[in-house]
């Protein structure tokens, strides 16, 4: 039986869609992980300075924070066409590696088991990551349709986190941070199945998100980890 050449048409640029989209996800998933590197030499760096933007004030270190994030967030969506936006990305967590060593600091001079607890929050992240974006992959369901929720869980999430800086209840703590690794684990699952449909076609922007997604995950379960299995020195 012959085929319409329209047919013909439509299933050269479905495969040519469905590989772009590969594409962009194959890359992702390696920018990813490159920008893990970063993000260890900036954490083993914030701990040899011992680095804080909260050392002076709690209040000022957060808007500081605020400021160089965004300020990230904005020049590597400029850039994202071009090598630029790599470069920018990959800074950004080197940025946030810097962030990241007052928690990890913390863990290795305030528990004996510490350096366990960074690999067990390590590795519970990893796992998540791997489930979840495989999920995202084989199911036929549509995620896409929670972003709406999810954003309103991030709003909420961070009025609630801006509202503890002040009030400092344990019990909030825990509340908010149990919250956090709710929602950004369910945002790796949107954002996945954002690439795999076609939402997401740049892979700089795509990484910007998964990367957010594992770092909040891997922060707030190691927190947890140090309230709840932390064996003070």
């Amino acid at each position: 039986m012959s085929q319409n050449p329209q047919q013909i048409q439509i299933c050269v640029r479905g495969g040519t869609i469905l590989s772009a989209q590969h594409r962009v996800l194959r890359n992702t998933y390696w920018l990813l992980a490159l920008s893990m590197l970063p993000t260890i030499v900036g954490a083993w760096l914030g701990i040899q300075m011992n680095f804080s933007f909260f050392r002076d004030s709690l209040l000022i270190g957060l808007i500081g924070f605020m400021v160089v994030a965004f300020g990230f967030f904005y020049a590597i969506e400029k850039t994202k066409n071009t090598c630029w936006g790599i470069l920018l990305l990959l800074c950004f967590t080197f940025f946030m590696g810097l962030m990241l060593s007052r928690l990890i600091g913390h863990m290795l001079g305030g528990y004996s088991n510490g350096a366990a607890l960074i690999m067990m929050a390590f590795g519970g992240t990893a796992s998540v990551f791997v489930v979840m974006a495989s999920i995202a992959t084989v199911s036929k369901r549509d995620f896409l349709s929670f972003g709406k929720w999810l954003f309103a869980g991030i709003v909420v999430l961070l009025l609630a986190s801006l509202a503890n800086v002040f009030l400092q209840i344990t019990e909030s703590y825990l509340a908010i941070s149990a919250m956090a690794i709710v929602i950004f684990t369910a945002y790796i699952i949107y954002d996945v199945q954002r690439i795999i449909n076609g939402g997401e076609k740049n892979y700089i922007s795509a990484t910007l998100s998964l990367y957010l997604d594992v770092y909040n995950i891997f922060v707030n379960l190691l927190s947890l980890l140090g309230i709840f299995g932390g064996n003070r020195n």
